[in-house]
C-alpha cells in the first residue's frame, strides 16, 4: 500500500539528491550494491547478538538507500534491465538475512520458539510473495498490490525490534505475528490477482 500512497511523494523528495549523485559519478547499481552490503553486514552482526537498537538503526539506514538508486535512475533518464534484476535480487538477500538474523535471536538468545516459527513463516512467505509477482509477469499476468509489500514489512520488522530494544518485551513476537498473518493475506490476495488476470487473458484470447 505506501507503494500507491508514498512512492510519488517520495520520489520527488528524493530527486535533486539523485541529480546531485549522479554529477558526483554514483550510479544506480554502485548504490544498490551499498546499501546491500551494508544492511547485510548489520543485521548478521548485530540482530544475532541481541543488540537489537543498533540492528534496528543500522538495517533501516541501508535499507533507504534502495530509494536512492531510483533516484539516479531518474537522474540519468533511464534504468537497464540489469539494474531491475539486480536491485530485485538484492532485495531478496536482505529481506532473508534480516529474518534469518530475528530469526537466530528468537531461538539462541531469547529461546522463544513461538517467535522463532513466526519470524520464519515470516521469511517464506516475503520471498513467495515476491516471486508470485515476478513468475506472473514472467506469464505476461498481472499480480500486482496486496495488503502489505515489501516496505510494510520492513518497517513492521524493524519497528518491532527497536522497540523491544528500547526495553519494551514481547514486540518482536507480536510485530512478527502480526506481519505473519498479514503476509498470508498478500499472498492469498497476489494468487487471486494472478488467477483473475488468468481468466482475462483468456477471454481475450478467445474474443
Amino acid at each position: 500500500m505506501l507503494n500507491i500512497f508514498a512512492r510519488a511523494s517520495v520520489s520527488r523528495a528524493l530527486d535533486p539528491l539523485g541529480h546531485a549523485l549522479l554529477r558526483a559519478g554514483v550510479t544506480p547499481n554502485v548504490m544498490t550494491a551499498i546499501g546491500t552490503v551494508g544492511a547485510l553486514a548489520c543485521a548478521i552482526a548485530f540482530f544475532p547478538t541481541g543488540l537489537l537498537l543498533w540492528g534496528t538503526f543500522t538495517v533501516w539506514g541501508f535499507a533507504m538507500l534502495d530509494l536512492l538508486d531510483g533516484a539516479i535512475a531518474r537522474a540519468r533518464g533511464h534504468g537497464t534491465p540489469f539494474g531491475a534484476a539486480l536491485d530485485a535480487t538484492c532485495d531478496r538477500l536482505v529481506d532473508g538475512t534480516l529474518f534469518a538474523a530475528i530469526a537466530w535471536w528468537c531461538f539462541v538468545e531469547e529461546h522463544n520458539l513461538r517467535a522463532a516459527g513466526a519470524t520464519l513463516a515470516c521469511l517464506v512467505l516475503g520471498q513467495v510473495i515476491s516471486y508470485v509477482k515476478a513468475r506472473a509477469e514472467a506469464s505476461g499476468l498481472s499480480a500486482d498490490g496486496g495488503l502489505i509489500e515489501r516496505a510494510e514489512r520492513l518497517i513492521i520488522a524493524l519497528v518491532g525490534t527497536g522497540l523491544q530494544g528500547f526495553g519494551l518485551p514481547y514486540l518482536v513476537e507480536g510485530t512478527q505475528w502480526l506481519l505473519a498473518v498479514l503476509s498470508a493475506i498478500t499472498l492469498a490476495q497476489r494468487m487471486f490477482a494472478v488467477a483473475a488476470s488468468a481468466r482475462a487473458k483468456e477471454r481475450e484470447a478467445h474474443s
